[in-house]
């Protein structure tokens, strides 16, 4: 009866320490993945969390592919279903084993409830890892399509800004600092959200100022105006010029006369703002008026050629202005020769050289 009782007790302890060691090697990986569960639903929120300020944004001056954001529209919610299913299955329970039992009879119990425990447990790495691979396909797809409409809209800038010729300088640069942010996003997080809005809200500036500096070209002139500053601007490919217009500028403007001024920085991008009177409007397109122009542009354009000239004094720089509009063919002297003599010819090659 003893020797029995003891071959029990030693099958008892054996099987149970077998279960019992399945069991924890099973429990700690269960664990494991269950961790790793829990941050692999953590890094999806921050995903769809910004897939979704992207598309709740208020602000859409730069229109949206209706494909590309139903496709995101679509992944976000996929992606809020699978961590939702991914948070059901982390919440399943892996139970930690107490005391050994002593009596074999106890033993044999203990060891069946481990083992059933030991089912479950599999069963639930089954499920967490399922979860984490329909989260990081989710992922990706968000990733994908908010990546995807963040850059179409970075590379939309440059025809966006095309359309909006009069917006004014530092609403341009504005636009063009978010699209090239917005172009350069690889990864789908705050940061990403944050930079397709500020594109958003400088796209929405470049309208908002052109739409101020049309109001302020209204009037019999806003014709002539806006012919005017097409035509400066083909004169200067590459800079940013921003027009303002009054009666008189620089002294002149009335009784025939036309006046102009230019401020411009070596910034980059090289930009300017050039005023001109409105009797500059009032005789285009006449030679002298497209003279003018042009020496007002000879300013301007000195952004791209810094050094090709002497600029420390203004007699020298308003020679330079004259023969860059010499050596783009204007003659008349209203380029500059009439107010501030021909200039040397040293000056106009060097002018022929900036374009």
């Amino acid at each position: 009866m003893i020797a029995a009782i003891a071959v029990a007790q030693l099958a008892a302890n054996l099987g149970y320490d077998s279960a019992a060691a399945r069991y924890e090697d099973a429990a700690t990986t269960t664990n494991g993945t269950k961790s790793q569960t829990e941050r692999e639903a953590a890094d999806l929120r921050v995903t769809t969390q910004a897939a979704s300020q992207i598309l709740s944004a208020q602000t859409r001056a730069i229109p949206v592919d209706p494909e590309l954001e139903a496709t995101l529209s679509e992944a976000v919610a996929d992606a809020e279903t699978a961590a939702t299913r991914a948070d059901a299955a982390s919440a399943g329970d892996v139970p930690t084993m107490g005391d050994k039992p002593i009596w074999f009879w106890e033993l044999f119990g203990a060891t069946e409830l481990w083992e059933r425990r030991l089912t479950q447990v599999e069963k639930l790495d089954d499920d967490l890892r399922a979860a984490i691979t329909d989260m990081t396909s989710a992922d990706e797809r968000v990733t994908q399509g908010g990546l995807s409409l963040v850059s179409a809209a970075g590379e939309a800038a440059p025809d966006f800004e095309e359309a909006h010729r009069s917006a004014r300088n530092e609403a341009v640069i504005a636009l063009r600092s978010a699209a090239s942010d917005a172009v350069e996003t690889t990864v789908l997080d705050d940061t990403a959200a944050s930079a397709y809005l500020a594109l958003q809200t400088a796209a929405a500036q470049v309208v908002s100022t052109e739409a101020e500096e049309m109001a302020e070209k209204s009037g019999p002139l806003k014709t002539q105006r806006l012919e005017i500053e097409a035509f400066a601007r083909s004169l200067a490919p590459g800079v940013l010029l921003e027009f303002d217009w009054s009666p008189v500028v620089n002294g002149a403007g009335y009784d025939g006369s036309m006046g102009g001024y230019t401020t411009w920085w070596w910034d980059d991008p090289g930009r300017a703002t050039i005023e001109l009177s409105d009797s500059v409007a009032e005789q285009w397109p006449a030679e002298r008026s497209r003279a003018l122009v042009a020496h007002e542009v000879g300013h301007a354009i000195s952004v791209k050629c810094e050094g090709m000239y002497d600029s420390s004094t203004q007699d020298s720089i308003e020679k330079w202005a004259t023969a860059w509009a010499i050596s783009m063919g204007f003659t008349d002297d209203a380029n500059g020769v009439w107010a501030y003599g021909y200039p040397p010819q040293n000056y106009i090659d060097a002018a022929a050289g900036c374009r």
